[in-house]
């Protein structure tokens, strides 16, 4: 089909990685920008050479010459730019989560499958080149089973403030901002097993800790110290009908002493771990061999992973295949969030 016209909606920081990894595509061409602020907007279109500037994205969708869009707007939105995207003929990229609700989710879901267009979840953990070669071991059987799974996302001082701290527009706090990263990562490495039950627990207890003077952290464009409407920290014991289950624990701002991003998969004949680096634990001839893969990057690569991920989408479009992210998945990663809200919320383990 020659090259793929894409249009990026929403030009806050989040979309750079997008625009990056198209601008290296051989096979995409950026065509246009879409963003609430018109100097945002503009100011992304000349870095990034698109021909067409919009600040409505209805108006943006009723450009015949748009193949595919990315979404890179705030969480509340997604459904609905995924939904009138669809149904306006065009391929959909959209940043994780899917949406708010599982009831949204769904719409999206019926609409996708409606219309018979390509939606990709940006789950981008799964096209990290450390994730992508351990799920060869993985499909090789080489960990056996993997029945338990230990996933933490800890940030010390980390609250982005801005519309990621205001739950109308986010949905929630870390919980949905990082832990579906690593949440998702382990669901897809396990093989997306069917969740059973969730027991979970979120905590307002930090505020966004502002007043931390002497360390630096990532504030949001639309920063505000004094609004905050999300959790602090979450965690939740996810059972899955196999038998398996999954244990996570996130947090925006924690007493701790160091930040923390790990994942940990345990099988009946190994284990691995992502974190600072990648270790595969084996035994052999009645001996524990902990084994250190030879790679350029041991811990996730951000410029790899989301390069792979716009390369994966770009791919799916031309050759009108599904994605490795399918709607149906995101729908299921917003089941177990929404679990551990409510689960959190009524003080009880509750049943999908």
């Amino acid at each position: 089909m020659g090259l793929v016209n894409i249009a990026v909606i929403g030009a806050g920081s989040i979309s750079e990685a997008h625009l990056t990894a198209y601008q290296n595509n051989k096979n995409a061409k950026i065509y246009a920008i879409c963003d609430l602020n018109l100097e945002r907007a503009n100011a992304a279109a000349l870095k990034y050479d698109a021909e067409k500037v919009f600040t409505d994205y209805n108006e943006l969708l009723r450009d015949p010459n748009i193949d595919a869009i990315s979404i890179c707007t705030w969480n509340n939105t997604h459904a609905e730019i995924t939904i009138a995207a669809v149904k306006a003929g065009k391929h959909v990229l959209t940043e994780k989560p899917l949406c708010k609700t599982v009831e949204e989710a769904i719409m999206v879901q019926r609409a996708v499958r409606q219309s018979g267009k390509i939606v990709q979840v940006g789950f981008v953990r799964r096209f990290d080149p450390n994730t992508q070669l351990i799920r060869k071991f993985v499909d090789q059987g080489e960990f056996g089973d993997i029945y338990y799974a230990k996933a933490s996302n800890l940030r010390r001082l980390g609250n982005p403030g801005g519309w990621f701290a205001d739950t109308e527009r986010s949905g929630g706090g870390p919980l949905i901002d990082i832990g579906v990263h690593v949440i998702d990562l382990c669901w897809y490495m396990m093989g997306k097993p069917k969740v059973k039950t969730i027991s979970g627990n979120t905590y307002r207890k930090l505020g966004n800790r502002s007043n931390i003077k002497n360390l630096s952290f990532y504030q949001a464009a639309d920063y505000d110290a004094s609004k905050n409407t999300v959790e602090d920290l979450a965690n939740a014991l996810i059972r899955f009908e196999n038998g398996a289950s999954l244990y996570v624990d996130v947090s925006f701002t924690l007493h701790a002493q160091q930040n923390e991003d790990s994942v940990r998969m345990y099988g009946e004949k190994g284990s691995f771990e992502f974190g600072r680096e990648l270790v595969m634990v084996t035994e052999k001839q009645d001996t524990i061999i902990n084994m250190h893969p030879q790679l350029d990057n041991k811990g996730f690569n951000f410029g790899a992973a989301f390069q792979n991920e716009i390369d994966h989408y770009v791919n799916c479009v031309i050759h009108q295949v599904e994605s490795l992210c399918p709607v149906e998945d995101g729908l299921e990663i917003m089941r177990m969030l929404c679990g551990i809200y409510e689960s959190a919320a009524k003080g009880v383990e509750i049943q999908l």
